[in-house]
């Protein structure tokens, strides 16, 4: 699926508060529908290799839209990385008359049916975090392609001076997801023509143990001095790489995307070179400012602050700027964000590590 964006009407902040303000200004006008008229649908991928849709992105969606709308209820599943299982509650959500899903696709190239069947049902479809293809009403989620930039410019700038004369090894994210194709244009796009060469390429489906059988291969075609830094598409293949490279006694730079727990933990101890963070308030508070307006049966493209063309469709968006997390600027980043606590961070075992980075 080929996506591009253009920047259009206002800023993100006065755009939600415009629309925060219209959603609870206007609440009283939805208190007699009932039903599935009230509710909002969620629909999340997995739980396996990112922590955060249990822990960010669930609960925020459902304190927002608590927040912007009392009498609204959130409907929500996760697919546990099953297309099918997704689709299924899909069409639950559909049959029990859920006026607006909020759906981040297990398999964003397959789901222009789906949509088009509840659009013909009068259900609403906000594609969260990965793009969903056919006619959804409205998309919020991160700039995928300049995260993928971001990824290669940290992974360079561990390299240091050595980058031009490196080896790199590429575990990519899921083939059906169109993030994950972003990511990898964005981080060739840096890389390409700055290190050596990339020197073995595969997709890790975003499942931690298939990252560590790839990462395990590329050893074995590579030899352990075959290659100077890893590129890992997410957090998740990130940790089972690094576990691959230690048991392996390999120590290169190894990057990350998502800010899970973990691994800042690795971050801070140098295990992990970097990680990338999506400020995830701001997308979970935008999606579901988004599905209120719609509940309200409101244009959401007087408040949406991107075009993104998808197939020739035009879809009212709104894209947010990820941020590079490294060893240097966790406080800035992650801590001054709200995402953790240093108590969060800095248990026992990195309480030296914290210690060295600053972090009290």
């Amino acid at each position: 699926m080929n996506a591009m964006t253009r920047r259009i009407i206002v800023g993100t902040a006065a755009a939600s508060m415009a629309l925060s303000l219209t959603a609870c200004g206007g609440q009283d006008s939805s208190s007699s529908n009932s039903g599935g008229s009230q509710t909002v649908g969620l629909l999340l991928p997995e739980r396996a290799s990112s922590t955060r849709y249990e822990s960010f992105d669930k609960p925020q969606i459902a304190a927002a839209i608590t927040g912007l709308c009392t009498k609204c209820k959130l409907d929500y599943a996760n697919a546990e990385g099953s297309e099918q299982t997704q689709k299924q509650q899909f069409d639950d959500m559909v049959s029990k008359g859920t006026k607006v899903i909020i759906l981040d696709p297990v398999n964003g190239k397959g789901t222009a049916s789906w949509v088009q069947e509840a659009k013909a049902k009068g259900t609403k479809v906000i594609s969260y975090d990965r793009l969903a293809s056919g006619d959804v009403t409205a998309y919020v989620g991160y700039d995928s392609e300049r995260a993928g930039e971001l990824q290669g410019q940290a992974l360079l700038d561990a390299l240091k001076d050595k980058a031009s004369s490196a080896n790199v090894v590429m575990i990519n994210g899921a083939a059906a997801d169109p993030n994950a194709a972003q990511f990898k244009a964005g981080a060739h796009k840096v890389l390409d023509g700055k290190v050596n060469k990339i020197v073995y390429e595969q997709s890790g489906e975003w499942k931690p143990e298939l990252a560590a059988q790839k990462m395990t291969e590329a050893i074995q075609r590579l030899g352990k001095d075959g290659f100077q830094a890893v590129y890992a598409a997410n957090d998740g293949m990130a940790a089972s790489i690094i576990g691959v490279l230690q048991s392996a006694g390999i120590k290169v730079p190894v990057g990350g995307q998502d800010a899970s727990l973990d691994a800042i933990r690795r971050v801070i101890s140098g295990e992990q070179a970097y990680t990338v963070y999506k400020p995830f308030r701001q997308e979970t508070d935008a999606a579901a400012n988004l599905a209120v307006y719609l509940l309200k049966g409101l244009d959401v493209t007087s408040v949406a602050t991107t075009v993104t063309i998808s197939d020739g469709t035009r879809i009212p968006s709104t894209l947010l700027s990820p941020v590079v997390v490294t060893k240097q600027n966790v406080a800035d980043t992650v801590i001054a964000g709200g995402l953790y606590k240093v108590s969060d961070i800095c248990n026992d075992k990195y309480a030296e590590a914290c210690s060295s980075a600053g972090l009290k």
